[in-house]
């Protein structure tokens, strides 16, 4: 191996690569290149353990110290695509405080990463701080440079990822081999000190995404720059403010670009990290999986019947429907109840208060027991008209919430954050996002001037679900794309991610496949539509391809023949709801790019 020194003018490119997927193919293969060269020199030690990849992510507090690494920034932007993690310079310590205070700092954490370059290792207050805390947390360090200088920390017996080649792209690579977005697969060729030998070094398994250029997936970046295109056309047409696309190939990112802004005003770019309304994705991302978890676990029977599962049901037209009819829309249900048309003066007021505790946004808050006394009663006395036919029901999903609630004793939100999003680590996706982000990170939905008389920011755009205080299961998920590839990227390895088992493989199969005899649905998700002339959902998608589309303008398919994740999000329904989404074939066009994309190759 041998010691590779950066040249700027190809970072700038490589890194803009990365993050914005839309330089030209030179840089694309350059940046292959290299991370190519830093797999081949990068040697994982002292693993004894496995703690790399880390796992069980979403219970560690993690804390990344760097002293005079050039590419800290760079590299803890890659560990926050996993979770979050708190970035802290030793050198700010050494200026404006005494250096045994970040000792103290690093009490709240249990997992320390240190970033270690030559100088480093003679600062002995920083090695004395890594042997100390091995004892007592989980340490890995992530060391750039000349390999013979680690006899400098023999002493330290945490978990070494070594990369002998010090460039942007060296440092990504190392820091996604700490989570397994990529696998560590080289040993040592030549022994660099006594204790580090020839033959030396343990090998990792890929378990998460990969964050790379397309040309790591067999795509030459060129032949995705239409997707800037279309993206700007929808933005030029007001069919949507601005919108966030991410794509995932073989288990790697190779694009993810935020067009536009919040609002026509432009008042705020649009971030791959803002946060969507997900409107009916919530069905298939929340509703879906979590009877799909009930259902492996023997307490969800999908040929059971309401009446079994839900008391209020046994006396009602509703009884005998069963638990699969609601997933494929095929109950006979209708789509949806009233809702803000229905309600009364008295029903609301503008203050909270344990009259009005239910808040459907600000200055808006509803009675108590109104979805008990209005909104449930309309659900349960609602006309059954249209059994054995396909007639998507926001309704349907409401009965499924109730059923995964009463099987659960747990509110949905918590069930899923609990089962799901908090295991796999999705740092934003939430039924109530207000609770932990600021606005600015949240795109607004809608400007309702009758019934909230407010922008929707951070409050479920569904009006259902908004009376239902943001929690429902149709709609009331929020979250970023990167988040909703991580949740599908689960499902496209039949269950699996990060090293945890979420769901069976036949569990998966099962949900994810055709069942409907009379529609292309699935048990909860969308399927492709066998009818060529719709072209659904898109012209090239494999008939294996499932997901959801969503109301606010979301979509995510996955296609497990191409081996793809592909997600689109915007707010088509802001200032108020455009139809030039849909007519203009966005989303579809979009894919399309994509999948011409694969077939072109290299």
């Amino acid at each position: 191996m041998r010691k590779n020194k950066p040249h700027c003018l190809l970072l700038i490119l490589l890194v803009f690569t990365l993050f914005n997927t839309a330089c030209a193919q030179t840089s694309g293969l350059n940046y292959l290149k290299e991370e190519q060269l830093a797999q081949q020199s990068t040697v994982l030690f002292n693993n004894t353990n496995n703690m790399i990849p880390l796992r069980n992510i979403g219970n560690l507090k993690i804390a990344s110290i760097h002293l005079s690494n050039p590419q800290a920034a760079g590299f803890d932007s890659l560990l926050n695509k996993y979770t979050r993690v708190t970035s802290i310079s030793v050198a700010s310590y050494d200026k404006g405080k005494q250096s045994g205070y970040l000792a103290v700092d690093l009490r709240p954490f249990n997992t320390i990463i240190f970033q270690l370059t030559e100088p480093d290792l003679n600062n002995q207050q920083l090695i004395k701080l890594i042997t100390d805390n091995q004892k007592v947390k989980n340490v890995i360090i992530a060391y750039f440079g000349n390999g013979g200088k680690l006899s400098l920390i023999d002493e330290v017996t945490a978990p070494i990822l070594y990369a002998e080649r010090e460039s942007a792209i060296a440092a990504y690579y190392s820091a996604q081999a700490i989570f397994g977005g990529v696998a560590v697969t080289q040993k040592l060729a030549t022994s660099i000190t006594q204790r580090y030998r020839s033959g030396m070094g343990s090998t990792t398994e890929k378990t998460r995404l990969q964050y790379t250029v397309p040309e790591a997936a067999g795509i030459n970046t060129n032949n995705l720059q239409d997707i800037d295109k279309i993206a700007k056309e929808a933005m030029n047409a007001h069919a949507t403010p601005g919108c966030v696309v991410l794509v995932a190939k073989d288990g790697k990112v190779i694009f993810n670009k935020a067009y536009g802004y919040h609002t026509y005003s432009a008042d705020a770019p649009d971030k791959i990290t803002d946060i969507f309304d997900l409107a009916s994705m919530t069905k298939t991302s929340a509703t879906t999986i979590a009877a799909m978890k009930l259902y492996e676990e023997g307490k969800l029977n999908i040929d059971s019947t309401m009446a079994y599962y839900l008391p209020l049901a046994r006396n009602s037209n509703k009884a005998n429907i069963q638990v699969r009819e609601l997933l494929m829309h095929q109950a006979g249900l209708i789509p949806d109840i009233s809702t803000f048309g229905v309600i009364k003066p008295t029903d609301h007021t503008v203050d909270s208060s344990a009259a009005f505790p239910v808040k459907v946004n600000n200055n808006y808050f509803l009675r108590k027991d109104y979805y008990k006394d209005i909104m449930l009663p309309a659900m349960y006395y609602s006309a059954v008209r249209t059994r054995g036919q396909y007639v998507y029901s926001d309704v349907g999903m409401l009965f499924m919430q109730q059923i995964i609630e009463g099987i659960t004793q747990t509110p949905i939100n918590v069930y899923t954050q609990q089962q799901f999003y908090n295991r796999l680590s999705m740092q934003t996706a939430d039924f109530l996002p207000l609770y932990r982000f600021p606005e600015s990170q949240i795109i607004p939905s809608e400007v309702d001037p009758v019934y909230r008389k407010s922008e929707l920011v951070g409050y479920v755009n569904d009006p259902t679900a908004a009376l239902m205080g943001g929690v429902a299961g149709h709609a009331g998920l929020f979250g970023s794309a990167n988040d909703v590839a991580i949740l599908y990227q689960m499902l496209l390895n039949k269950g699996s991610y990060g090293g945890d088992i979420f769901l069976k493989p036949q569990t998966v199969e099962l949900f994810t496949s055709k069942q409907s005899p009379i529609s292309r649905r699935g048990y909860g998700f969308d399927m492709w539509d066998p009818i060529a002339e719709r072209k659904y959902p898109s012209e090239m998608a494999s008939p294996q391809t499932y997901g959801h589309t969503g109301y606010t303008g979301t979509c995510v398919w996955v296609d497990p023949k191409n081996n793809l994740v592909y997600v689109f999000l915007s707010n088509r329904t802001y200032p108020t709801v455009s139809s030039r989404l849909g007519s203009l074939n966005i989303r579809p066009r979009i894919q399309d790019v994509v999948y011409k994309a694969i077939a072109k190759g290299l």
